[in-house]
C-alpha cells in the first residue's frame, strides 16, 4: 500500500505511446509520495475467461498502457527524475501468452498459446504453473519513464533513453530509478506491471497483471544522464538462488543467435527432464528465468547463458 500519497491517479488516466504534448494529470512536488493504479498489458482485452484463441481479436493499438502522465514541478531539461519504487499491491489474476509474431523464438512458436494465473495478492505465495512448477512472485513495473524531447507521438513498445518500457524485473519494490529528463516537468507515466518475469522475458509476455504501484519523486538538478540507472537495496535473485539453477549456454559470434540458442537449449533440457510441452516451458522461461551475457571478450564467439531456477520444480 501507499503511505499517506499526496495524489493517486486512477487509471482511467492513461495514454499508449510517449507524446510531451499530453496534457499532465497532475502537478507533482519533489518529495511528494504518488499512487498510480495501472492497467495490466493487453489494457483489459484478456480476462479470466480467455482462451488462447481469443488474442488473434486483441487490439493491438491498446497494448501497454501507462498512467499518467504527472508534471514533476521544477523539473527542467538536463535534470534527473529520482523514483523510489516503494510498494505494490497486486491484484491477484495476471496472464503470460505466446503472441504469433512476438517473442525471441517467435518463427519457432506461430501458434497462439495463453496461461491464466491467480495467486495469492496478499501473501504473494509462488503461484502454481499447472502440476510442473510454482512461480514466485516479485511484483515490479515493466514500463516507467519520462516523455522525449522529440515532438510526435512514439511507440510505447521499444523502451528508450529516457526509459519506458525496460521491463528490468530488479525495478522492484525498494529499488531506485533515476530517468534523465528532457522536457519541462518530465511527464512521467508508469505501467506494464507483472507479478513476475525472468530476465530477457523471452517469450515475450510476464506473469502481466494489474498492479497499483507507490512512487516517491525527487529532482537531482544540473546532472545529465546518458540512460537510465537504478540502485537495488540488496541481492536480487534470493527469492530464486535457494536451489541453485539449470543453465544452458549458447556460444558463436551473433549475441542475438546465442541468445536463441540458450533459450532453445533450455526448452528441450525442460521437455526431457519435467515433462513439460515445449510451448508451456517457453512461458514458463520467460516467467522465471535469466538469459544473461556470459562472455563478451574471448573474440570472435561470445557466450549467452539462460539459467532457470531449480527452486520452482521442488
Amino acid at each position: 500500500m501507499c503511505n499517506a500519497p499526496a495524489y493517486t491517479i486512477h487509471a482511467h488516466h492513461h495514454h499508449f505511446g510517449w507524446d510531451r504534448s499530453i496534457a499532465p494529470v497532475e502537478t507533482v512536488a519533489p518529495g511528494e509520495r504518488v499512487a498510480f493504479k495501472c492497467r495490466e498489458s493487453s489494457d483489459g482485452q484478456i480476462t479470466a475467461s480467455s482462451i488462447a484463441a481469443d488474442l488473434a481479436a486483441n487490439d493491438p493499438a491498446r497494448v501497454n498502457p501507462v498512467t499518467g502522465p504527472i508534471f514533476v514541478d521544477g523539473a527542467e531539461p538536463g535534470d534527473v527524475l529520482k523514483v523510489e519504487i516503494e510498494a505494490f499491491t497486486p491484484s491477484g489474476f495476471g496472464w503470460t501468452a505466446n503472441i504469433p509474431g512476438f517473442g525471441l523464438l517467435a518463427d519457432q512458436f506461430p501458434d497462439p498459446e495463453l496461461h491464466l494465473w491467480h495467486y495469492d495478492a496478499v501473501s504473494l505465495d509462488p503461484v502454481a504453473y499447472g502440476s510442473h512448477a510454482r512461480v514466485p512472485l516479485r511484483p515490479f513495473a515493466g514500463t516507467l519513464g519520462v516523455a522525449p524531447a522529440e515532438a510526435g507521438r512514439h511507440s510505447i513498445i521499444p523502451p528508450r533513453r529516457v526509459g519506458g518500457n525496460l521491463d528490468i524485473r530488479d525495478l522492484c519494490s525498494g529499488t531506485t530509478l533515476y530517468l534523465p529528463i528532457e522536457v519541462a516537468g518530465a511527464l512521467f507515466s508508469v505501467g506494464d506491471t507483472h507479478a513476475a518475469q525472468g530476465d530477457g522475458e523471452v517469450c515475450g509476455t510476464a506473469i502481466e497483471s494489474a498492479i497499483d504501484v507507490c512512487l516517491k519523486f525527487d529532482l537531482i538538478k544540473s546532472t545529465p544522464l546518458t540512460f537510465p540507472r537504478f540502485t537495488t537495496p540488496g541481492p536480487v535473485t534470493r527469492h530464486l538462488d535457494v536451489d541453485g539453477y539449470e543453465v544452458t549456454t549458447g556460444v558463436g559470434p551473433d549475441m542475438m543467435e546465442g541468445a536463441r540458442n540458450a533459450v532453445s537449449g533450455m526448452i528441450d533440457l525442460l521437455c526431457a527432464e519435467q515433462g513439460l510441452a515445449a510451448i508451456d516451458a517457453y512461458m514458463l522461461a520467460s516467467v522465471c528465468g535469466d538469459l544473461r551475457v556470459s562472455e563478451v571478450v574471448d573474440a570472435p564467439n561470445w557466450v549467452m547463458s539462460f539459467y532457470m531456477p531449480r527452486t520452482i520444480f521442488n
